[in-house]
């Protein structure tokens, strides 16, 4: 089995750049920056207390990920969002979030299954509650480590990327729905029942799992975006 783990977005972390797009990419995922609202490069570099080299290129990589839209003599506004563009995310999660777990579980070694049981683990002992934004940021921390250590084995970089980008992407219309509503779901068993299969190989059972997974949240988003949510 390979042991090569490729953990997206780890390149260049401690860079200027890197340091504000984290920071920008939260703020505009957790709805902080308001979809379609005008990014006013002065009050960003000012609160950030930044340069202005640094932050355009932080906000060309946001825009490379569709998070973040450029228009000649208008600038940089955060990307709209849409029914359809979340069916197309949907869509393309599933297909390949999926197919990266399957060669996961094929080409990853024992570091891997740690690595995958000490993101449940971690997961599962932070607290979810969309009242106190400090332990619901620390809960989304661990959400998304989990995500991408199910699919960290593949040994698949450029796959990777696009998975991760799909997972922000995602994620952003999620902690919208968030904070409208309260779970009705056992999410803990789900994303337990997800793990456990992939450590045991069960590549069938573990895809289904997280297909089932993602439907759920996507459903629930579904309805919410059919009751008044982004038009079309």
């Amino acid at each position: 089995m390979s042991d090569r783990h490729v953990q997206p977005g780890d390149e260049g972390k401690n860079t200027m750049s890197s340091q504000i797009l984290l920071r920008l990419r939260e703020r505009i995922v957790s709805g902080d920056l308001a979809a379609g609202s005008k990014i006013n490069l002065d009050q960003v570099r000012a609160g950030l207390q930044v340069s202005l080299s640094p932050l355009r290129e932080a906000l060309a990589r946001l825009t490379a990920d569709g998070l973040v839209l450029f228009e000649d003599n208008r600038g940089y506004r955060v990307a709209p969002v849409s029914a359809t563009d979340f069916e197309e995310i949907v869509l393309l999660r599933d297909r390949f979030e999926t197919h990266a777990l399957r060669e996961s579980m094929a080409n990853g070694d024992l570091s891997w299954e740690g690595e995958v049981i000490r993101a449940l683990h971690r997961l599962n002992r932070s607290e979810r509650d969309a009242n106190c934004p400090d332990t619901l940021a620390l809960w989304e921390a661990a959400h998304r480590e989990f995500h991408l250590a199910l699919i960290a084995g593949c040994g698949m970089p450029v796959l990777l990327r696009f998975c991760a980008t799909l997972l922000t992407l995602h994620d952003r219309y999620r902690r919208t729905f968030l904070r409208r509503t309260s779970g009705d779901r056992n999410v803990v068993l789900e994303h337990s029942e997800i793990a456990q299969a992939a450590v045991a190989r069960d590549a069938d059972y573990a895809c289904d799992r997280l297909r089932d997974h993602l439907a759920r949240t996507s459903g629930n988003l579904r309805d919410y975006l059919r009751q008044g949510g982004p038009g079309k």
